[in-house]
């Protein structure tokens, strides 16, 4: 049996069945709004009348639950400290959605302990496989970090040439990139920590549906786990607690069935994707009819000005130039806040994307993007599938050689765990960080700009990175007058009259990146 996972409830509202209850009848409440602590009565009630009320109570709790009023539900909320997780799951299950927030410990700047995985339940040969395997990926990534230093030293030298007079400094951030790109062959077995807040809405969807590909196992433990630790807090939200949907019962578990039967075979999906990207990381495949014209429109309504008095691109630079809208350059995103910046949701665009399994745990952190995730049963097979960091394709020769060999070993222990009788989730926690992940992904241009300032930064990950400067480009290609303005922090700080350019302090890229038009754009590191 595998280690429970430790989960811990740190805060939360005090009654949250009170709070809902109390959210709902300040709805229809003549006297104003209604505390949580009136619902169940003053201390005035006797125990018959108490128990009155809180029959009272649990009548009106199930009756807004099953008629869908389910925003009263949302006002409580719950902290939670989840630790000795697997990537695997954040990424299926927890991040998978945006009606949640999370800080989690990062492999991009935290070495990784050989110990810290995630086991299956496994026993005799497929247990054995397991831990063969991951302990020759740990080997890996400890090499691919020796291996990848001089390299990662030398691009960090050619942007810091001064570093050289402060050795300590200039080994500690090239270890912190060798093993940003080392994590690559990691497994998505590998434990991560992580303060995790949800509504208590969105605690009973995790509960309702906690049983579904790819991670139903560790998702059920997890998630009986968080609602075992709400229920001590507030015994009386089993009121409306459901039970889980069966995995049978979830359609992308008898779709699977129906279309790949006991074994996916995805290699013409793969090619056909592929093809379609055209080697970009990150292709535009469809958008708003005429983007800059409904933006005009907005920007009109929210000025009060006919077409005749302000034209289409005019309108639209008004809302994105961050010289006449200010609040573009402000620290905070302010954007859904203010009337311009409102008239941004109107645009939008859907891209096709393909990044590492590590990437995308960063790209779906931009909760506002959201994007349809691939059944990992149904897009991998025997053969091997990655994206290939840069610097390990820059390395080359031997780093590209342990990489490679990583790689398909991760495959090949998949297959004698399955083998042995192990399972298709068990075997998928040994596929490494660098497995490539294909997904549909869309905004509005609101939330697409705020990404794009977020990450084009050269501080950012540089999958997503890469993933946005596609995006951008063929936004500034298709509609220059929108995409002229997808820039990182530094350009928009810039344009904005904020000083200093870079945000960034201590972390400064070492590149005056605002100087620079998106077309000229590149990096290794």
């Amino acid at each position: 049996m595998a280690p429970e996972p430790v989960v811990r409830l740190l805060a939360a509202f005090p009654a949250p069945l009170d709070t809902a209850i109390a959210a709902a009848r300040t709805c229809i409440s003549p006297i104003g709004a209604i505390e949580p602590a009136a619902v169940l009565g003053g201390p005035e009630l006797d125990h018959e009348g108490r128990l009155a009320a809180r029959q009272r109570r649990d009548r009106l709790a199930r009756s807004l639950y099953l008629a869908g009023h389910h925003t009263t539900f949302q006002h409580a909320h719950f902290l939670f400290a989840l630790e000795g997780v697997s990537r695997q799951f954040v990424w299926s299950f927890l991040h998978a959605h945006p009606f949640a927030n999370s800080e989690q410990v990062s492999q991009r700047f935290v070495a990784v302990s050989a110990d810290a995985v995630y086991l299956p339940d496994l026993a005799g040969e497929a247990a054995g496989a397991f831990a063969a395997t991951v302990a020759a990926q740990h080997r890996a990534y400890r090499r691919l970090v020796e291996l990848l230093s001089p390299v990662a030293e030398a691009e960090l030298l050619a942007r810091f040439p001064t570093w050289r007079r402060h050795p300590r400094r200039l080994a500690r951030q090239t270890e912190r990139k060798a093993q940003e790109i080392a994590r690559a062959v990691l497994p998505v077995a590998t434990h991560t920590s992580l303060l995790h807040t949800v509504s208590c809405l969105t605690l009973f969807r995790y509960r309702r549906l906690c049983c579904q590909l790819d991670v139903p196992c560790e998702t059920r433990r997890v998630v009986d786990a968080m609602v075992a630790a709400a229920l001590r807090h507030d015994p009386d939200l089993a009121t409306v607690l459901e039970e889980p949907i069966p995995l049978e019962g979830t359609p992308e578990y008898s779709l699977f069935a129906e279309f790949h039967g006991a074994v996916a075979q995805p290699s013409s999906f793969r090619a056909e994707f592929d093809r379609d990207l055209g080697g970009l990381t990150s292709k535009l495949v469809g958008k708003g009819n005429d983007n800059v014209a409904t933006v005009a429109r907005a920007v009109r309504a929210v000025l009060g000005l006919p077409a005749a008095r302000l034209e289409a691109g005019e309108a639209v630079r008004l809302a994105l130039d961050p010289s006449v809208n200010r609040l573009l350059g402000e620290d905070l995103n302010l954007s859904t806040l203010s009337k311009l910046g409102r008239c941004l949701h109107h645009a939008h665009y859907t891209f096709a994307k393909k990044l590492s399994h590590a990437a995308d745990s960063q790209d779906q952190r931009h909760r506002m993007t959201p994007a349809a995730r691939p059944l990992l049963a149904a897009v991998v097979n025997s053969e091997p599938d990655v994206v290939v960091p840069r610097l390990v394709a820059r390395a080359g020769g031997q780093a590209r050689e342990v990489f490679d060999e990583a790689v398909t070993r991760a495959w090949d222990g998949a297959a004698a765990v399955r083998r042995a009788g192990g399972g298709g989730e068990a075997a998928a926690y040994l596929l490494p960080n660098a497995l490539a992940i294909r997904f549909v992904e869309s905004s509005d241009l609101l939330n697409l700009h705020h990404k794009h300032r977020m990450r084009l930064c050269y501080n950012a990950q540089e999958e997503i990175w890469q993933a946005c400067l596609d995006e951008a480009l063929q936004i500034r290609e298709a509609e220059p007058a929108i995409g002229r303005w997808l820039l990182p922090p530094c350009s928009v700080r810039r344009l904005a009259g904020r000083k200093p350019f870079c945000p960034e302090g201590d972390r400064f890229c070492g590149l005056p990146v605002w100087r620079l038009d998106p077309r000229d754009y590149t990096r290794v590191i």
